[in-house]
């Protein structure tokens, strides 16, 4: 195996050794998601010197509940926003080919019930695909009824005209950002979960520095750096009030959050590894059916929320709205008894300028950057598709700001990810090994690969989440390393005991049980 291929330790006590060693990074990094991963990664792969503190776990927030799709954003074209599209067109070849074994092309339907609506988007998909060009993934068709059938086995035939099927990406979300953290410490940079920033460190009224809080022994730290960025997602308004109250500043909060409900159901509802899209619903929104995983997605919603809960619940009119909407286009209907699971996300948008956001539908799904008087580096908004992008737009930045020496750009734009390499599995299959890309044979050599728990996952895989990556809780490996509890979530509060004694056995700290039991519950409640 060359060095290259081995996959790093992350053991915790080595990884608190370094973070306690009297040194002054380049870039402190704060928040542990798309967006601040793709910052140590781009910093790192630059030659900068990165450090990236997470509170929680990787992706533990808006990272790992996105409706998986990489995509060019067919909305953002009705929308008229063509530099956003374009950009994420690009962007998704990118990310198709530096992470093949996470990030794969998906073929989406749109089913017709009236003459004009084949016509009507498929006039907008075709100028998607010239948007694309040679980025695209494959062109778009018109389909007969009887073509749009055998595409959508369980579509509702009664009134079905036809459709049109065009190309877009999905991926697997928290494995990618997991991929992202491996491979920015590949490129030598620091990455710790479970340790917070408590605090910034200001002085003549420049940012310095950062304290830190190691969530597992209550050990604090101080970090120096001549660049911290914060990319807390919709939690960045927090951080940006603490340097403002230091420098005398006020600012406002520039993040509105908005929820985005999933349920998952079994892919019995819609057998097929075509995704299904309703461009507009009865109340105007979008609805998806995904295959992923062994699965089927339903969603999203798009609904303002004020509270930053990390755990949020749905709200009743959400899921009643997936569970009608999906009752109308699919001939035999989920209902609530047939939902394994219920996952709810916030989306970081953008405020405009002394706007007041009622409706989240018509704020930016663009990405902002502000530096403060003092220093302080704020990324928010965007999405998983455009993480690339948004890290070089983020040092641009920093550049300008002269917080850091400007070097080239395009480090990252061939740099493939840990674990890159087709296996020709599909996503939209269940789980296994092939979402380990290159480094499945590693875990086919350790204890346990050939004793499965449950759902596609071995003794072996709970071990590699422990030993390379950074795995400290049951909610880590059967949420994020693994993604049961996303898929079937009684079928993950069952095999959670099991992996708990794998945890305790590998790192020899509390894996916390019995929180992830009740989180099972949470998953798998319908709001009343």
């Amino acid at each position: 195996m060359t060095t290259e291929s081995a996959p790093a330790a992350t053991r915790r006590q080595d990884l608190m050794a370094r973070l306690a060693e009297p040194r002054h990074y380049d870039v402190a990094v704060i928040g542990g998601g798309a967006t601040g991963l793709g910052v140590a990664l781009d910093a790192a792969a630059r030659g900068f010197s990165v450090v990236l503190l997470e509170s929680h776990d990787f992706a533990k927030g808006t990272s790992s509940r996105a409706t998986k799709l990489v995509h060019g954003g067919v909305r953002y074209l009705a929308q008229g926003n063509i530099s956003l599209v374009r950009e994420a067109l690009h962007e998704r070849t990118t990310l198709l080919a530096n992470a093949p074994h996470l990030a794969q092309p998906l073929a989406f339907v749109m089913p017709s019930y009236k003459f004009w609506e084949a016509p009507f988007y498929g006039i907008g998909l075709k100028i998607y695909d010239a948007l694309a060009g040679k980025a695209g993934l494959g062109a778009t068709e018109f389909l007969t009824r009887r073509e749009t059938r055998a595409c959508l086995p369980t579509v509702q035939a009664q009134d079905l005209k036809g459709g049109v099927k065009y190309w877009d990406g999905q991926f697997d979300d928290a494995r990618l950002a997991l991929a992202l953290a491996r491979t920015a410490a590949r490129q030598g940079a620091l990455l710790v979960n479970y340790c917070a920033a408590t605090g910034l460190i200001h002085e003549g009224g420049k940012l310095v520095g950062l304290h830190a809080k190691d969530q597992e022994t209550g050990r604090s730290f101080e970090i120096r750096a001549s660049c911290v960025v914060n990319a807390a997602g919709v939690w960045v308004d927090q951080l940006r009030l603490q340097d403002g109250q230091a420098i005398g500043r006020d600012p406002k909060p520039m993040v509105a959050p908005s929820q985005g409900v999933h349920i998952v159901v079994d892919r019995s509802f819609l057998p097929t590894d075509h995704a299904m899209l309703i461009p507009k619903t009865a109340d105007g929104r979008v609805l998806f059916a995904v295959p992923w995983l062994g699965k089927t997605i339903l969603g999203t919603t798009d609904t303002p929320r004020h509270d930053l809960a990390r755990e949020p619940l749905p709200f009743k009119e959400e899921v009643d709205f997936i569970l009608r909407e999906s009752a109308r286009y699919l001939s035999r209907a989920p209902g609530p008894a047939d939902i394994k699971s219920i996952w709810v996300g916030l989306r970081p948008l953008v405020k405009p300028p002394d706007e007041d956001a009622g409706s989240t539908q018509a704020l930016s799904r663009e990405h902002t950057v502000l530096v403060s008087k003092s220093g302080l580096v704020t990324v928010t908004g965007g999405k998983w598709t455009t993480y690339r992008a948004m890290a070089e737009d983020v040092l641009d930045k920093c550049f300008a700001a002269a917080l850091l020496p400007a070097r080239p750009g395009g480090a990252t734009t061939q740099l493939k990810l840990v674990g890159a390499h087709n296996s020709g599995h599909k996503i939209s299959e269940a789980p296994g090994p092939h979402l380990y890309g290159s480094d499945a044979p590693v875990i086919e050599n350790l204890p346990g690969a050939s004793q499965e728990l449950g759902g596609g996952l071995t003794e072996a895989m709970v071990r590699f989440a422990a030993r390379h990556e950074y795995a400290r809780t049951v909610e880590d490996v059967l949420a994020r390393r693994s993604r049961l509890l996303f898929l079937d979530a009684a079928l993950a509060r069952t095999l959670a005991p099991a992996v708990a004694g794998l945890l305790q056995e590998e790192t020899g700290v509390d894996p916390q049980l019995e929180a992830f039991v009740l989180l099972c519950g949470q998953y798998l409640s319908l709001p009343a």
